[in-house]
């Protein structure tokens, strides 16, 4: 009787004869040792254009006990094979050579690589010993439940622009929710998250960008995955690309190309169809026997991809109760404590009252690209204030109109008391000169850009422009604005309060290098709302306008204007390490059986996690490194959570917990390096330096470190004030208590005093949080 032999097939890049060399002598040496016990079958990809050849890569990773793929070089190829193998079920055995750097920095930026984890090797020989050895040919467990409320799942791409408004914009219009990773909230994805997103999927969008940039490279290895992922699990795959952009020869034959916004329009209408009729087949069977922490479910890191099940486990915090209750025009926070789900419950709450009128509005920095450029660096400062004023509050009057025309365009046909109130606002509202087509995004950008066109028709491209309050109705205004504001009135009696909420008007802004155009636009939606608010009141109705802003952001506008002061505001700081356990409690007790409400944290962490790690409480070392943010600590605990998931295990081990902080602290690195460069643009990773650094330096030694990576002498003091600002470094007071940001509510200038007190004798500490990927080892 002839045994069949085991195949495991082997994918890598052709970038560099070399490399290829090693690996193809690596697999015939393994091939001899292991007989017919089992036989690897090597495929080189090439990086230049050719015959797609995707059938036999298919049938060679479904004919393969396991797949072998290296990663020193990130091959598009190569990285969709890898998405396509574990969607297929097939366990990817991850290979990298450890001394030639390749495309390493890329694989740190895009997150997906090391938390899946890989072998190293130096030779051939080290290779073929690495494929000699047992290889656990397990696949990745993973739920196959559909996520109904939210079917789509879109990888969106760095830069914001037309492409992707049109993308979104029509999932709405196609009345589909969607999840998505926004480099903007998240720096790296995670292997496990995506995996996750699209075995949820009903539906995967994604856009290549081919692009020059290694921000287009790092984009599209993200999406390549997911593809693969998405064709190797069977979802419904759109993947866009312009009618120019080159595609890896695995996708090329499924991309839809597109010239104009027509066609993107086409080409997710088709998509939508395609969405329904797999949301119509039964949910597939669950995969049986998964542990405890396979099956657990505690949502997202980014508030926008739970927006559906936010409600059951949100912690109902003093900052929630102040903004409910109308008590705040300003919610601020720093990247990740929670603003934009405080944002989603404070509109379900008021909107599940049908009597109010709520609008949740998301501008982004990009759909005022037009304004900013064509208009606002000409005027003087007095007339652009006046202008984006007027433009403001004109826009929030138009919306409250949409929003009012929408939510009774039906209940008007039978309520005499509204039906002639409904048809005069509807045909005020329809004017001439005004698109009310598309949603909230493109409205914006499409009054935007009209306005810019205008300006320039009339007054060209002069600096320090004064406009009248003449020219500036005649620019911004497309209505009878008087005569709308009535109508809205009179309407407004038939309602019991309007709830207008701003969210990610600042997303994309350099943190603490705020532009001082963003700033007077961000300044001018307050003043605008404080007016829309004071107007209506005189009238006797109800008007709340909150905007959602970062820290950094609002501390700008203080120092802009001493009146920002007085504003109405909440503050969501966290300080207290027993508000994030019970924030992690209540989202432990929703994937958790019923019956488990009653139990407290002390209760239910025992049976998902060890109770120490190299002698501290568990959750205690983790929230000590989340620098005090909701979103980090479930990022910790998502990736611990992943490795101890993929190895089967009951409850998080200590090899998991390291490598799970490890990959957070990897997240972490990139996402604050992203921002001091932001800040500092020649610091380009400046943070880098600070590997094998000692994790205590004396301020001579800081200094001279923060040098070293090139930072004017004169920014010196600015970057350090930079680290200290985001908990990256904190200063040393004695043996036992060290003091980072969130130790001394988040005031700056006390650790710049204390810093000063001590001058040469100061001691900074880095982060714990960042010293597994910094490789600094902790002192005993």
């Amino acid at each position: 009787m002839t045994v069949e032999v085991e195949k495991a097939f082997v994918a890598y890049p052709s970038r560099d004869p070399a490399l290829a060399s090693v690996i193809a002598n690596g697999v015939a040496k393994a091939n001899r040792m292991l007989g017919k016990r089992l036989r690897y079958t090597p495929w080189e990809f090439n990086d230049i254009a050719g015959n797609p050849l995707i059938s036999p890569i298919v049938d060679g990773i479904d004919a393969s006990k396991f797949v072998v793929a290296d990663i020193t070089y990130l091959n598009p190829n190569v990285v969709y094979e890898v998405g396509f193998a574990i969607g297929r079920s097939r366990r990817c055995f991850l290979i990298r050579h450890e001394k030639i750097e390749g495309d390493r920095r890329i694989a740190r930026e895009v997150g997906i690589f090391d938390t899946l984890g890989y072998d190293t090797y130096n030779d051939d020989d080290e290779l073929s010993a690495s494929l000699t050895a047992y290889v656990d040919p397990k696949p990745l467990a993973f739920s196959t439940a559909l996520d109904r409320l939210a079917p789509v799942y879109v990888v969106e791409p760095p830069g914001k622009g037309g492409v992707v408004t049109v993308m979104t914009s029509r999932l709405k219009k196609a009345r589909y929710k969607y999840r998505s990773f926004n480099p903007a909230e998240d720096a790296r994805l995670s292997a496990a998250d995506a995996v996750k997103q699209v075995a949820g999927s009903a539906g995967v969008l994604l856009y290549l960008e081919d692009g020059d940039h290694d921000t287009s490279f790092i984009h599209d290895t993200r999406s390549l995955f997911v593809a693969g992922l998405a064709h190797g699990m069977g979802k419904p795959t759109l993947v866009l690309a312009h009618g120019s952009a080159e595609t890896p020869l695995d996708v090329r034959d499924v991309v839809k190309r597109f010239t104009r916004p027509e066609d993107i329009i086409e080409h997710i209408a088709s998509f939508s169809l395609e969405i329904t009729e797999h949301l119509q087949q039964a949910d597939p069977t669950p995969l049986r026997d998964l542990t405890p922490l396979q099956s657990l479910q505690i949502g997202d890191p980014t508030a926008e991809n739970e927006m559906t099940t936010l409600g059951s486990y949100f912690l109902n915090t003093d900052q929630y109760s102040k903004a409910v209750r109308g008590e705040a025009n300003l919610v601020v926070g720093r990247k990740g404590t929670g603003k934009t789900a405080l944002f989603l419950q404070v509109r379900d709450k008021t909107r599940a009252d049908k009597r109010n009128v709520v609008l949740d509005l998301k501008p982004e920095g990009y759909q005022l690209l037009k304004l900013k450029e064509d208009i606002l660096t000409h005027l003087s400062q007095g007339a652009s204030h006046h202008l984006v004023t007027a433009f403001w509050e004109y826009l929030i009057l138009l919306e409250i109109t949409y929003k009012l025309l929408e939510k009774d365009q039906n209940a008007y046909k039978y309520n005499h008391e509204i039906r002639d109130l409904y048809l005069e606002l509807e045909q005020t509202y329809k004017t001439e000169g005004y698109s009310v087509e598309g949603d909230f995004s493109e409205r914006l950008l499409a009054l935007s850009q009209r306005i810019s066109q205008d300006y320039g028709q009339r007054f060209g491209e002069a600096d320090g422009t004064k406009l009248s309050t003449d020219q500036v109705t005649e620019l911004v205004y497309s209505h009878d604005v008087r005569y709308l504001r009535q109508q809205v009135s009179a309407y407004l009696a038939h309602k019991q309060s309007v709830w207008v909420l701003f969210d990610n008007l600042d997303k994309g802004w350099s943190t603490q290098g705020v532009d001082p155009v963003d700033a007077l636009v961000l300044r001018c939606l307050i003043d605008a709302g404080r007016k829309v608010e004071r107007d209506m009141r005189k009238d006797g109705h109800v008007v709340h306008c909150i905007a959602f802003i970062r820290n950094d952001v609002y501390e700008h506008l203080m120092r802009q204007s001493a009146d920002y002061g007085k504003e109405m505001k909440v503050a969501l700081d966290w300080t207290d390490p027993d508000m994030l356990r019970e924030m992690l409690r209540l989202r432990l007790l929703s994937g958790l059986p019923d019956g488990s409400e009653s139990l407290g944290f002390d209760q239910i962490w025992p049976q998902l996690c060890i109770s120490h790690y190299k002698g501290e409480e568990t959750s205690s070392y983790i929230i000590e490194r989340s620098l005090m943010r909701p979103r980090n600590m479930i990022k910790m605990f998502s990736h611990a959570k992943g490795f101890a998931a993929n190895l089967a295990h009951q409850k998080i081990q200590e090899t998991d917990l390291e490598k799970g902080i490890r990959a957070y602290s990897q997240d972490l690195l990139v996402e604050l390096d992203h921002e001091l460069t932001d800040v500092f643009p020649d610091s380009r990773d400046l943070l880098y330096y600070f590997i094998d650094a000692k994790p205590e330096l004396t301020s001579v030694e800081l200094a001279e470190l923060v040098a070293s990576a090139g930072v004017e002498l004169s920014d010196v003091n600015r970057v350090i004030d930079f680290l200290l600002y985001y908990g990256i470094i904190g200063i040393q007071i004695s043996a036992e208590h060290i003091h980072y940001i969130f130790n001394v509510n988040y005031d700056l200038k006390v650790l710049q005093i204390r810093a000063a007190r001590a001058g040469s004798s100061a001691t900074y500490v880095i982060n714990p949080a960042f010293r597994p990927a910094l490789g600094i080892i902790d002192p005993d």
